[in-house]
């Protein structure tokens, strides 16, 4: 449903969510590692994540790397695909038809309608940090490596 970027994007925010503080800041390489990506795309995701400081902040230097603000932790996971330009993923058409809506509908339209709206909802009420504490837990996972 979404990119692979896209995806990382959301492993790499929880991880930092989950660890990254401005007292204890996450290398990108400690990132690609938790979240099995690999280094230079985890690079370019953590760059876009970080644009305008609005989800992830970055210190350059040899105790740098990336953290989040309180503010940053609480907001909804819509946020995260805004900043990778995949939010519309949200509000397309099941079968990806432009035209597609409640007068003129596709095949699938009235099924998926119900679960587009619980999507929906999944993305802007969950905050980032309330799946960050699910990693703390122990109860969730964010690599494809067993542990």
């Amino acid at each position: 449903m979404f990119t692979k970027a896209t995806e990382y994007a959301l492993r790499a925010i929880i991880y930092i969510a989950q660890k990254g503080t401005e007292e204890r800041k996450c290398s990108i390489g400690e990132i690609a590692k938790a979240i099995d990506s690999p280094l230079p795309f985890t690079a370019k995701i953590l760059q876009a994540l970080r644009k305008d400081n609005k989800i992830i902040r970055s210190v350059s230097g040899p105790n740098g790397g990336f953290y989040m603000t309180e503010k940053s932790r609480k907001q909804p996971l819509r946020a995260v695909l805004e900043a990778m330009g995949e939010d519309q993923v949200l509000e397309k058409c099941v079968l990806g038809l432009v035209k597609c809506s409640g007068t003129k509908p596709c095949p699938m339209h009235f099924q998926y309608k119900t679960i587009k709206e619980q999507f929906i909802k999944l993305f802007e009420t969950n905050t980032i940090q309330y799946l960050a504490d699910d990693i703390k837990n122990g109860d969730v996972f964010i690599s494809n490596k067993n542990k």
